[in-house]
């Protein structure tokens, strides 16, 4: 049977460019959260989140620049 996929039937550069955008979005709202733009009251959890987020950014970057995507 035939999966039917809207990510697999996009073309090789348009999945590239959604991946970077992604990465973007992952670190961006990262730092937003570590630098409390948000007024989030505790400042741990919202430094915590920002951490996450980051992290799971240069892991997408690291999986894209490897060709694991």
């Amino acid at each position: 049977m035939e999966r039917n996929d809207n990510m697999n039937n996009l073309p090789k550069g348009g999945r590239m460019v959604f991946a970077i955008f992604m990465i973007i979005v992952y670190l961006a709202v990262g730092l937003l959260f570590i630098f409390d733009v948000f007024n989030i009251d505790n400042v741990a959890v919202s430094a915590s989140v920002g951490g996450v987020l980051c992290a799971y950014g240069v892991f997408r970057g690291y999986r894209l620049y490897k060709g694991m995507n």
